[in-house]
């Protein structure tokens, strides 16, 4: 007893023990979340995301201190919007606030309704840093950011103070002709707290550093300085007085030097002033053009320029009074391709004269965070021109109780008077402290969040004839109704009026009107937008139109002038994007002077593919996406070498979708240039594509149908090239694409030793192949080096070759003898790309996207399923020892286990691609490679089997008959993966790898899938591998249902309609088993391609599931077990269930049990026991029926549990039956068909 105790003291200290490392971890947990739930201290470098407070959407912790460093590279601001905001509220945001540094004034929010707003920085940079104090947590906020690229016309710059330090200047790029005549214009502001008046605004000097244009201001005036004259501008601009103020002023110079006189265009008026020293003077080309001044001697203005342009020809007054923002300088303009700017000096914003709003902002500003809550601003509109406006911050009340997003907003109109003759300087003061202490300690919370007093009309008193001053106010209160509690109008109002007494000063209340404000009613817009009514101050969220995942959103503003709420407008920026936006983007990502790493290159190759399959392309699009390719390609074939096939298939696409009007279209630029033209194809007689460089130009030129004897490449067509072609393919042609390479980095053939010594060019119609033609399609192109000897091959770039990463292929290609030392002239057969193939799918059929989803739906859901049965069915057999003794048994379970892994691995297989892990992909791809030809060579040796149980007469054993089905079913298909291996030359990728499954008929769409790669290695060890076990199966399939049907119509006492089913079920039952339903893949042509891959993936995917139904769940056998062991009550099954009771049963079923017993423990499974053990099977059958108790049914002989090297040698099945019918004549009949049916067949059907 003493020794039952100590263990049950010893048991209860260890789970004491347990509980306080428990515990001692959760206060641990605890301490950590109380100082912060994650790293609050970053540096966002993303083109865009999201960042939270600490722990949201929980309450932020106390003492927090967090920053946010978000960066965008040249050219971009940042857009930061608060999705929910709602941080600690107090005048000022003395307690917890965010403070948002746009690069320009840094900001305080706090309160709940920076909630949908959304902030520029005016760089490339924003600081978002967050505090907390020791008390009161609230929700925090939850922020997304995105890159927005600038133009400069949405951009200041500010102009360098010093020299050649971060100077602005116009681009290298941009030269500058001689100037005769020329119109400058420019907006400039300058600083207010700048009295120098000795600067420049802008020089432009030569070589030499020689100044010969400049304009600026000494303490003679503004002056124009051209070549060394310097005239001075005083009866145009002002001499005393500043013209650039700290607000943009336009101004426009224009020069003539033939007339010797100067204009002015300045505050919409024109003056000329003559100055005689610039008479015949010109201004020289190819200078320097900087903002500010060029030397140490002049200052620079202090003060931000703006929209410079420059043109080479004078403009008349009427002319600049129209000059718009889209008359773009023809010299200069403000656009970031002319200038040379730092970042630091660059600086966005929203209300320039060209620029445009980067985003939405209301008219009205909406309220903040300093002005709602227990803070009262007031504005107090006097008579004067000016009336001052005052702010008041009244004392804070309820701190521990803010308004939170369900506050209600009342508009109140109260007209107060007074007779003293000061009423006007005091009243703003007198009502402020008035409504805070009215509602200071009331049962409701509220808070004066703005007031407005308008002075009102004066009164004549009728017995002392004062003065009498009325005011109007205009205020706005926030009920907080956190406890549900209504606060009606006629409340506020009777509140009011009950401490009209105690207003002091001697202002007394002549009218209160109280009003809620309000909602935003509900609205379409834009169309499929629904938006329904909202309170002022929220934002609502409804999802974008056609989308399940995006949302756009919506916020009910409210104004503070007069109260009233309105809608913003609709934030669909989710929902859309904007195509040519994101080109712009590319397109300045990838623009002279970028670095660009091979990442940066693949990554703008999908985002551009992305655009040309899913946009509709136009000229304009068109146009920026190949400007972007060409600047792709002056990058080294290192860092193009991982994204050229997805580059030359995007490219080809282009080709395809871009709409133009007009029979054709080209665009070229430096590296690549492309041209469509459309064609007729009942009456094609032929054409011609060509490509020339452009006089003066670096950038190429397309001509079609013309013959251009300095062209650099060009494909003539021959007449006969649509003939042979189908009714189908004839009917949709419409267009031929030719494009030209000037670089070759997206060309990279590993295999091939020779060097590419010429351009490349592409030709193509539509999007079909075109081949064995009567007559050459022409191709010349020149050499891109001169061969004294050359000995050219003519190629063209296959997309088979290389495992998919393309080669060059000369097949169909030949030399023309017209080639020489600068050109050769290539004579192909086929029409295909000569450097791009223009059949990039490699297929014939495809399916239409509806047919292929459904399909892949079908696969997936029915290999699920095959998995989880498949592992049922192992499971029973691996559970129930009696269920594994036979044969059948175990090679069922290792034909399960093939199927098991070979639907787990498929399922798998598209998410591991995702991964984009070379090695981990070829592996997967080798283990699916491995389990599908194990399920082929298990489903063989069940027909191998079969064939040894019922066909083949023999007598010699086989010794350890199930050890040499698994070296044949597992070493068989390991032995094809390592010569696959082995062949590879250590080089798998070769073979297996990722490859796109199950694109449209444009090549478009698909799924990444790790598999085979090589179509010989596909061909041979999967079709002619499994076309082999097909053969084999089918046949014994044949032979085993002749035995049955012949056995059965010989012996049988069953109706007709009783066989049919029966052989019905052996016939289903073996097709699965022996998987004949594989055998769809072999019809899948033509027309009845769709049916037979429905019927394909269907079965197929199901073959684990048919399996388990006819070869466990509807077997007696697996049943007995189930009930024995698995189930309770009425349905459980006694162990001794099965044993003989009774003379009259045992009578009755013995043929049958005679059947089910042999089948299961002879002839089924150790099927060469048959011979020498086949007495042993009659003297058990005749001990049953001479009544004998002790026997079990499923329990074999003594003399039959010998192991698999014990087997003896096999006797023909028919001659056990004719045995045991001598024994059991009246009830044999039935006997073969139970062998059939029992454990023998039903552990060898196979799908």
């Amino acid at each position: 007893m003493s020794h039952v105790s100590e263990m049950w003291c010893y048991h209860w200290k260890r789970k004491l023990q347990h509980c306080l490392c428990l515990f001692a971890t959760f206060i641990l947990y605890m301490q950590q979340a109380a100082h912060g739930c994650y790293d609050c201290r970053i540096v966002l470098t993303d083109p865009s995301g999201v960042f939270t407070s600490p722990c949201f959407p929980s309450d932020y912790p106390n003492s927090q201190a967090c920053k946010w460093i978000i960066r965008a590279p040249h050219g971009f601001i940042i857009q930061l919007t608060f999705i929910d905001f709602d941080i600690e509220e107090a005048p000022g945001c003395i307690y917890d606030s965010l403070t948002l540094d746009n690069g320009e004034s840094p900001m305080n929010l706090c309160g709940i309704t920076a909630k949908g707003l959304s902030y520029n920085s005016t760089g490339n940079e924003m600081i978002v840093s967050f505090k907390s104090d020791f008390s009161i947590q609230k929700k925090g906020f939850n922020a997304s950011y995105v890159r927005i690229a600038v133009s400069l016309r949405n951009q200041k710059v500010t102009i360098p103070q010093v020299p050649d330090v971060d100077a602005v200047s116009v681009a290298e790029t941009v030269s500058v002709p001689e100037l005769s005549q020329f119109t400058l214009c420019f907006e400039a502001t300058k600083g207010s707290n700048d009295d120098n008046d000795d600067w420049k605004v802008f020089s432009y000097t030569d070589a030499l550093s020689k100044e010969f244009f400049s304009f600026g201001k000494t303490t003679k005036g503004h002056f124009l300085s051209i070549s060394g004259t310097q005239c001075v501008l005083e009866n145009a601009l002002p001499r005393n007085a500043e013209f650039f103020t700290g607000t943009f002023q336009q101004l426009c110079v224009i020069g003539d030097s033939f007339s010797g006189s100067i204009g002015v265009y300045a505050k919409s008026t024109y003056h000329i002033v003559y100055c005689p020293g610039i008479f015949g003077k010109v201004i020289p080309g190819n200078g320097r053009l900087v903002l500010g001044s060029n030397s140490n001697e002049v200052s620079s203005l202090n003060g931000d320029i703006y929209n410079f342009r420059l043109w080479n020809f004078t403009m008349n007054a009427q002319t600049l009074a129209n000059l718009s923002c889209d008359v773009k300088g023809n010299i200069v303009d403000w656009e970031n391709e002319f200038w040379s700017i730092p970042t630091s000096a660059l600086k966005a914003e929203n209300n320039l004269s060209c620029g445009s709003y980067l985003i939405p902002s209301s008219t009205i500003e909406p309220t903040s965070c300093a002005n709602l809550g227990s803070l009262c601003q007031a504005t107090v509109n006097a008579t004067t021109p000016t009336p001052p406006t005052v702010t008041t911050n009244m004392p804070d009340t309820n701190r521990n109780d803010k308004p939170n997003n369900g506050g209600l907003f009342y508009r109140i109109s109260i007209v107060v008077f007074s007779s003293n003759s000061d009423a006007t300087l005091k009243v703003h003061d007198v009502v402020a402290e008035w409504l805070n202490r009215t509602f200071q300690n009331w049962n409701y919370t509220v808070y004066v969040v703005n007031i407005s007093i308008h002075p009102g009309s004066i009164k004549e008193g009728t017995r002392e004839k004062r003065s009498i001053k009325s005011f109007g106010v205009l205020a706005l209160l926030v009920y907080n109704a956190t406890n549900n509690i209504n606060l009606e109008e006629e409340d506020i109002r009777q509140k009011l009026i009950s401490n009209n007494g105690t207003m002091e000063g001697g202002y007394k209340i002549h009218t209160v009107d109280v009003d809620p404000v309000e909602k935003c009613l509900a609205e379409e817009n834009p169309p499929n937008y629904f938006w329904p009514d909202t309170r002022p101050t929220v934002t609502n969220f409804t999802l974008c139109h056609g989308s399940s995942v995006q949302t756009a959103s919506r916020t009910c503003y409210l104004g503070l002038q007069n109260y009233t709420s309105y809608w913003g407008q609709p934030d669909l920026r989710n929902c859309t994007e904007n195509a040519a936006d994101i080109a712009n983007q590319l397109l300045n990502l990838t623009g002279e002077g970028q670095q660009l790493t091979s990442d940066k290159v693949n990554d703008v190759v999908q985002k551009l593919k992305k655009i040309v399959n899913d946009e509709e392309i136009d000229e304009s699009l068109g146009s920026t996406v190949v400007t972007i390719f060409s600047n792709i390609l002056t990058s080294s074939d290192s860092v193009l070498a991982a994204s050229s096939s997805e580059a030359l298939k995007t490219i080809d696409a282009l080709a395809l979708k871009i709409q133009f009007t007009g029979p054709s279209m080209s665009i070229s630029t430096r590296n690549l240039a492309l041209g469509v033209s459309s064609i007729n194809s009942t009456s094609f007689r032929g054409g011609s594509f060509s490509v020339s460089p452009q006089n003066n130009a670096s950038d190429f030129q397309i001509d079609f149908d013309k013959d251009q004897t300095n062209a650099i490449a060009s494909v003539v067509l021959p007449p006969s090239l649509l003939k042979n072609l189908s009714q189908d393919e004839f009917e949709v042609i419409s267009r031929a694409q030719f494009t030209f390479f000037n670089k070759n980095g997206l060309f990279q053939d590993a295999e091939s030793s020779a060097d590419l010594t010429s351009y490349v060019v592409a030709c193509s119609i539509g999007n079909i192949t075109i081949q064995d033609l009567q007559d050459y399609v022409k191709v010349t192109i020149k050499h891109t080096k001169i061969q004294e000897d050359p000995k050219p091959t003519c190629v063209f770039w296959d997309m088979n070759k290389n495992g998919g990463s393309g080669g060059w292929n000369p097949e169909g290609c030949q030399v023309d003898t017209e080639s020489n030392e600068n050109e050769t002239v290539c004579l192909c057969n086929h029409l295909t790309h000569f450097g791009v193939l223009m059949d990039l799918q490699r297929t014939v059929t495809q399916i239409d996207p509806q047919n292929t989803k459904v399909l892949t739906f079908i696969t997936y859901i029915g290999c699920g399923i095959s998995a989880i049965f498949s592992a049922a069915t192992l499971l029973t057999y691996i559970a129930f020892e009696k269920l594994r003794r036979d044969y059948p048994s175990k090679i069922l379970m290792n034909l399960s286990t093939a199927l098991l892994f070979l639907n787990l691995i498929f399922l798998l297989d598209g998410w591991i691609a995702s991964f984009d892990i070379d090695g981990l992909c070829i592996a997967v791809a080798a283990l699916l490679h491995f389990f599908l030809l194990a399920t082929f060579t298990w489903m063989g040796l069940e027909a191998v089997h079969m064939y040894i149980a019922l066909v083949k007469v023999f007598n010699t054993y086989i010794r350890r008959y199930i050890l040499k089905f698994c070296i044949i079913g597992w070493g068989l298909p390991a032995l094809v993966i390592a010569i696959v291996f082995a062949s590879a030359n250590t080089n798998a990728s070769h073979v297996y790898g990722k490859q796109l499954y199950g694109k449209d008929a444009n090549g478009q769409g698909g799924d990444d899938f790790c598999w085979i790669k090589n179509e010989v290695v596909f061909y041979v060890t999967c079709a002619g591998y499994f076309g082999i076990m097909f053969l084999m199966n089918f046949a014994m399939f044949i032979v085993v249902m002749v035995q049955i049907c012949g056995r059965n119509g010989k012996r049988t006492n069953r109706s007709l309609k009783e066989e049919i089913l029966r052989n019905l079920r052996s016939v289903v039952s073996l097709t699965f088993l022996l998987g004949m339903t594989w055998g769809f893949a072999f019809f899948a042509w033509g027309p009845l391609t769709l049916p037979f891959l429905y019927l394909f993936s269907i079965f197929n995917s199901l073959q684990g599931l048919f399996i388990f139904v006819f070869h466990c769940a509807m077997k007696e056998n697996v049943q007995k077990q189930w009930r024995r062991h698995l189930c309770c009550g009425r349905f459980r099954l006694a162990d001794n269930s099965d044993w003989s009771k009774t003379a009259t049963n045992i009578i009755k079923k013995s043929s049958d049990n005679l059947g089910k017993s042999l089948s299961s423990s002879s002839i089924g499974s150790n099927s060469t026991y048959l011979t020498s053990k086949s007495k042993s099977t009659t003297n058990t059958y005749c001990k049953r029926n001479s009544h004998t108790e002790n026997v079990y049914l499923d329990k074999p002989s003594s003399k039959f549990a010998q192991e698999d090297g014990e087997q003896t040698s096999i006797i023909p099945v028919h001659q056990v039956i004719d045995k045991v019918k001598g024994y059991c004549n009246p009830h044999s009949d039935n006997f073969y068909k139970n062998i059939i049916m029992s454990d023998t067949f039903s552990h060898s059907t196979k799908f």
